[in-house]
């Protein structure tokens, strides 16, 4: 159990940080920097968590401190993540109602406030590791309300590129995984596991990332904008 989670963790790091450097090295425009700096922001937030993680399984030292604070850093980095994936959308398709746009925006900017105020109140305990189920309730609330935004606009324009026709689906199956987790996992730690498929829905988000960053559909998709522009 030890050895294979600890490889697919740090596979996974690897994977996400290697990917934001390639794209940021590759493509020099706003879509580009976008996408790189997303994956940067998922891997090394991660990092913070799993790390320690992996440390955990092979030395004997108490890591609850060093995970908890892990958990807190990743908690803000997932957050920023999807701002980042809300931004790449408004570069990738036009928007045809200026106003939904601004309010999504606001909306998005108001529950990452909420998600990040709420995650750094002492209540939450992240340094000694007896969190409780309210506030796990409590911090994730906006942060499903993010999810759910996001999950909405690139649903609604999945045929407008074919590499993010699927980010919909990726994003919807991360949070299915993601919420018992970060609710309940404390009376029922066997649901710990479910961070395992959450962490593939991230690789195959990257990997549209990468598609999207080598793929030809590139210049389908600005032609298509400029075409709904002029």
């Amino acid at each position: 159990m030890k050895y294979g989670e600890s490889t697919f963790d740090i596979l996974y790091l690897l994977f996400a940080i290697t990917t934001g450097i390639i794209i940021l090295l590759k493509r020099k425009d706003a879509i580009g920097k976008l996408m790189g700096t997303a994956a940067l922001v998922l891997g090394c937030g991660d990092a913070f968590h799993l790390i320690p993680r992996v440390l955990n399984y092979f030395v004997e030292k108490d890591f609850t401190a060093a995970l908890g604070f892990g958990k807190l850093v990743t908690s803000i980095t997932m957050t920023v993540f999807y701002l980042l994936v809300f931004f790449l959308h408004t570069k990738l398709f036009a928007w045809k109602n200026e106003n939904e746009k601004k309010s999504v925006m606001v909306s998005l900017f108001l529950c990452t406030g909420c998600r990040i105020a709420i995650c750094l109140l002492p209540g939450n305990r992240w340094l000694t590791g007896d969190g409780n189920f309210i506030w796990g309730i409590l911090r994730n609330v906006p942060f499903v309300a993010i999810g759910l935004l996001i999950v909405i606009i690139y649903f609604r324009d999945r045929n407008e590129n074919r590499n993010f026709k699927r980010m919909w689906l990726y994003v919807t199956l991360s949070f299915l995984f993601y919420i018992p987790v970060a609710t309940v996992v404390s009376f029922v730690p066997m649901l710990g596991m479910l961070m395992l498929p959450k962490t593939v829905c991230y690789m195959l988000i990257l990997g549209i990332f990468l598609k999207e960053t080598f793929g030809k559909n590139r210049i389908e998709s600005e032609n298509q904008i400029k075409e709904k522009i002029y």
